[in-house]
């Protein structure tokens, strides 16, 4: 979640016999474009905190209890038949603060987007390789992932050095989700983007027979990215990445806050985007304001879910954009936690069984998952 003004980060199948279904926002008129609606199959996290998982950390050399507090805004991924979620975990060390704990991601398995098998350590964490310092101390957070065509599979995740405040998107692979490759930064180390602070990368992606894999749009692929205002950039191979600049020479600003609206404080990059037959379908986080400017029917500082539209042939052309959230927190674990103004933090998305599910981070400490009917527009 919000870490520029100094906050921290923030199915598929049949419903559970017995449980209720919560859903947060229909199509609004005119509004066909849209995903949704979202529902929740279960009214509880699917992953939780678990104080027994322990992990030997290759940095400080001891045994870190690497799940214990938080476990949150994760990604998914359908391979062999399951969804797999790569979610983000803190350990129990550090001052009780958010932000101020060592975070590495986990890996769970699931048959039906519901019940998960978690390996009992991390399998992507601060280690002694070229990445060191760019994630410790801090770690690396808040994970999207896609599949290219080949198979591999794309990490974008956040490196954060909290000693000196830095935080960049780093870009990493894997063939097997286990063993991962870091490439570093996705806009590099040096030049015009070396140093800069950003956050929350997405990669636009397509429907290929029942997977969802990096799309290209003109001989490249495109990543939304950021927070405080939503960016794009372009790669040819999807590890090294250049920002699409306006005619001033900045990175072109695509979505930025509306008073009065559920992201009057800002947007901020979800899930990887889809593109359709009506265009790119760009799913957002989106903070409400604090004081004064914001949706007054929200919480102050709320997290909930929107939706906006970009043309499929030029993902700079803002098209549509919803005025309500089409998700957001309702449930008490989405409202409690470590930010109890209540989050509903997209990062996975995935077709699963002729189903959207969507897998959020609840209130920075737990994950949750909510389904849509498979959008015609992907056929």
């Amino acid at each position: 979640m919000l870490r520029a003004a100094g906050i921290a980060f923030i199915l598929s199948c049949a419903v559970i016999p017995g449980s209720s279904i919560a859903q947060t926002a229909s199509h609004a008129p005119g509004n066909d474009w849209q995903i949704g609606p979202f529902t929740r199959p279960v009214n509880a996290p699917v992953i939780r905190p678990r104080l027994e998982s322990t992990f030997t950390d290759p940095i400080s050399g001891k045994l870190v209890h690497w799940e214990a507090l938080h476990t949150f805004n994760p990604a998914a991924i359908v391979k062999d038949g399951k969804i797999y979620v790569l979610y983000r975990a803190e350990d129990d060390t550090g001052a009780m603060v958010i932000g101020e704990h060592t975070s590495r991601l986990g890996l769970a398995e699931s048959e039906d987007g519901i019940h998960f098998k978690r390996l009992p350590e991390p399998v992507f964490y601060p280690d002694h390789d070229s990445q060191q310092q760019n994630e410790v101390p801090g770690g690396v957070e808040d994970p999207r992932i896609v599949e290219r065509e080949n198979g591999t599979y794309v990490l974008t995740y956040t490196q954060w050095a909290r000693s000196r405040g830095v935080y960049s998107v780093g870009i990493a692979t894997s063939k097997d989700l286990r063993t991962w490759t870091k490439h570093g930064k996705a806009f590099g180390s040096e030049g015009k983007y070396g140093a800069l602070k950003y956050k929350s990368a997405a990669i636009v992606t397509k429907r290929v027979g029942d997977r969802l894999i990096a799309a290209k749009i003109k001989g490249k692929y495109w990543m939304y990215w950021g927070e405080i205002q939503i960016r794009l950039a372009t790669s040819t191979d999807l590890i090294h990445w250049t920002p699409v600049e306006d005619a001033s020479g900045k990175p072109v600003e695509l979505l930025k806050d509306r008073p009065g609206k559920f992201d009057s404080a800002f947007p901020e990059s979800g899930p990887p985007p889809l593109l359709t037959e009506n265009g790119i379908v760009v799913i957002y986080n989106a903070k409400n304001a604090e004081k004064g400017s914001g949706d007054s029917s929200l919480a102050p500082g709320m997290y909930s879910v929107g939706e906006a539209l970009f043309a499929a042939d030029d993902p700079t052309k803002l098209k549509a954009r919803v005025d309500q959230p089409v998700f957001r927190p309702e449930e008490a674990f989405e409202r409690s936690g470590q930010y109890a103004a209540g989050t509903t933090f997209a990062e996975g998305l995935v077709l699963f069984r002729h189903q959207l599910s969507l897998y959020y981070g609840c209130a920075d400490s737990f994950v949750g998952v909510a389904i849509a009917p498979e959008p015609k527009s992907l056929q």
